[in-house]
């Protein structure tokens, strides 16, 4: 397997795409002040890489809620019981597969997961907990906090050299 390697040009590639996905090829090479086709050619290098998982749309929750309501967004810390890897990795593994689980991070110390899930009510909360939590005898504890406001979403990795 070839080692990849990128440049400062790379990084500006992958920092503008991150601020906007949408730009055009054109766009995207004048920003970054090379040629469309040398875009092109590296956008598609980083892409087969796999430095760029996917381009989706972030919407915006306030003006969806005057559709569709404000929903439930919640912290949620789980501990299990066991926590060898087999116990983890079917933990994790029946998480990210719901709709509601937006995020799932393993940590360390204190919990075992830490989730961010979407629901559209307490109910609904009701039921992602049971499906998930209460089902599973190897969840020791779940302490959830239930967001007021969200202040920031930045989904963008940091790429300063």
């Amino acid at each position: 397997m070839e080692e990849l390697s990128i440049d400062a040009t790379d990084i500006k590639l992958l920092d503008a795409l991150q601020q906007d996905a949408s730009l055009s090829n054109q766009a995207l090479a004048e920003r970054v002040h090379i040629s469309p086709p040398t875009c092109l050619r590296r956008v598609k290098r980083l892409r087969d890489a796999g430095l760029i998982e996917r381009e989706i749309a972030l919407l915006s929750p306030d003006k969806l809620a005057a559709v569709l309501g404000h929903g439930l967004t919640a912290l949620v810390e789980i501990s299990l019981d066991r926590q060898g890897a087999e116990q983890l990795e079917m933990f994790e593994a029946r998480v990210v597969l719901d709709d509601a689980v937006q995020q799932c991070y393993r940590v360390s110390p204190g919990p075992d997961f830490i989730l961010v899930v979407h629901v559209a009510d307490m109910p609904a909360y009701l039921a992602l907990s049971q499906r998930l939590f209460t089902s599973d005898a190897n969840v020791r504890n779940v302490k959830a906090f239930f967001s007021t406001k969200r202040a920031k979403f930045q989904p963008k990795v940091l790429l300063a050299r």
